[in-house]
């Protein structure tokens, strides 16, 4: 058996030797403590203003709703396309520019302390929830594998009015008393417009979005004037039907360019501004007063579109001549969606869709 020599200047050493290792490992522990303590302080900091979204192409849902019951969601479905409130399509140009907005929001500043109480209580009044959902991984392994996908939410924040300068959003996270300034960078004004929970605004506007090949028949009716009434069935391959309504009966002669520019013209036509709740009395009135046009066009599949038009008051306005018109002449209303939307429509976008008749024809319709 060995014993360690008994010598006192190695016990000095030895007991020196240890000293130090404990020092080292007591000032390592306490930086290590240090580095924990600032860590878990930044990313709760970072977590209160985390407002951005760092990856908007796995966003699957939003939900905005604000204190006058106003309710929004929106649905990313699995074609790519977004849907309003589980009923309309939405319009993508909105829905891209709020998704950019996500992404590059970024934070300002905190509000001055002598400022937050009176802006929490603001935003307590008239601010409007935010909620976002995402698909996540529940493995998620450097990006490199990812397993078990499933719809998660993420985010959930208010956004309140705009700062005195009109250059500033106030923003809170759900669950924090600390309210940020938020901006856009390159906006010159505020973001509460974008986050606007009201279905009209993020509705697509579009009425007709068929190609010639989906169409099978578009008949248009002009109620006052039935002698201008005709179907234009699609034969396909074999052309096109073209038939008076006034008589059922077949024309010939018509011009066939003109007829493939108006069957092409249903590839996109849309309303100007819903106004479904405009005063009911005032859209009784007009919904009762003869239609201008009817426009049914029938799909390939047998689902059929129909559309009224409505003159629209001329507002006072006159003509070249100096006379008060009756009707406007840019605008008329229109009931689409199968009778489901009472909106203003344009007469530059319409007028490709509601030719009369004698549009077509080489010559004079004669009726037998």
């Amino acid at each position: 058996m060995h014993n360690l020599p008994s010598k006192p200047g190695f016990k000095l050493m030895f007991m020196k030797k240890n000293r130090n290792i404990i020092i080292i490992v007591v000032i390592l522990a306490i930086v290590a403590i240090v580095l924990v303590l600032t860590q878990s302080r930044t990313t709760f900091k970072r977590a209160l203003s985390d407002f951005a979204v760092d990856d908007t192409a796995n966003v699957t849902k939003i939900f905005m709703a604000d204190k006058n019951n106003n309710t929004l969601k929106l649905t990313r479905l699995p074609n790519g396309s977004w849907q309003v409130n589980d009923k309309y399509p939405g319009m993508r140009f909105n829905i891209d520019m709020l998704l950019s907005t996500m992404l590059d929001l970024q934070v300002k500043e905190p509000v001055a302390i002598a400022a937050r109480d009176n802006i929490i209580r603001k935003m307590a009044v008239t601010s409007v929830k935010v909620e976002i959902y995402q698909w996540k991984y529940r493995i998620n392994i450097f990006g490199k594998i990812c397993l078990f996908p499933h719809e998660k939410l993420t985010k959930v924040y208010y956004v309140g009015n705009a700062t005195q300068s009109n250059r500033g959003t106030f923003m809170l996270m759900e669950g924090s008393s600390e309210p940020f300034v938020t901006f856009l960078p390159g906006l010159r004004g505020f973001l509460t417009p974008r986050y606007m929970p009201i279905e009209k605004y993020w509705r697509d506007y579009t009425i007709f979005r068929k190609n010639i090949h989906e169409i099978a028949s578009v008949k248009v009716e002009f109620p006052s004037a039935p002698v201008l009434s005709y179907m234009i069935r699609n034969n396909h391959e074999r052309g096109f039907t073209l038939t008076a309504l006034y008589n059922n009966q077949e024309i010939r002669h018509y011009d066939t360019l003109k007829v493939m520019n108006f069957m092409s013209s249903f590839s996109k036509i849309g309303f100007e501004a819903l106004l479904n709740d405009i005063d009911k009395h005032r859209k009784d009135s007009i919904l009762s007063s003869p239609p201008f046009h009817i426009i049914t066009v029938t799909d390939t599949s047998g689902v059929s579109t129909s559309i009224r038009t409505f003159h629209r008051g001329g507002e006072g306005e006159s003509d070249e001549n100096g006379n008060t018109l009756q009707y406007d002449r840019d605008r008329m209303f229109a009931l689409v969606n199968n009778g489901h939307d009472f909106t203003v429509v344009q007469f530059l976008v319409f007028d490709p869709i509601t030719r009369p008749i004698t549009f077509f024809l080489k010559g004079p319709v004669k009726y037998k």
